[in-house]
């Protein structure tokens, strides 16, 4: 089942890297009594979330904090060395932004987001989408029908739905 505006988002151990190496991060713990805008996409280092979706939070993350988001954070597909590495190549972290590894796409499967493309070598990634979340409930969900589209789940588009 996709998750839909109203309903509470599933905790999930998402993953960062730490001093130590790898540690786990619950969502749960990030979004309870926050506002925070959530945006997931096909992958670390593919062409439209590099180039396109992850910038557009870059650019809009000051007119989010601005609005009273707490926190903004990228969920992708990938083990947590690659989201470190991606978030330190585009500039997310230096911006931030969190980028969360969802390695085995549990949470990805759990609300309903996950694709496989086979011809393009992407299995079990995650749809590209943007929601805010307000104290663990989907306020506004926008969920793109292509994984190279970039357009309703940009950063601008979520902000100026925001009242």
């Amino acid at each position: 089942m996709t998750i839909s505006t109203g309903a509470a988002l599933p905790d999930a151990n998402l993953l960062t890297v730490g001093a130590e190496g790898p540690e786990a991060v619950s969502l749960g713990d990030k979004i309870k009594d926050k506002k925070v805008v959530i945006f997931g996409l096909p992958g670390a280092y593919t062409g439209v979330c590099t180039t396109a979706h992850v910038p557009s939070f870059i650019r809009t993350k000051d007119d989010f904090a601005a609005k009273g988001v707490d926190e903004i954070i990228c969920v992708t597909v990938n083990d947590p060395f690659v989201c470190k590495a991606w978030s330190d190549s585009t500039g997310a972290g230096d911006a931030g932004i969190s980028i969360l590894g969802d390695a085995d796409g549990e949470f990805t499967k759990a609300i309903g987001m996950d694709f496989t493309a086979p011809p393009a070598g992407l299995f079990g990634r995650s749809k590209r989408y943007t929601m805010l979340v307000e104290n663990g409930v989907v306020s506004i969900l926008n969920e793109e029908e292509s994984p190279g589209q970039c357009e309703i789940s940009a950063g601008e588009t979520l902000l100026d739905q925001m009242s």
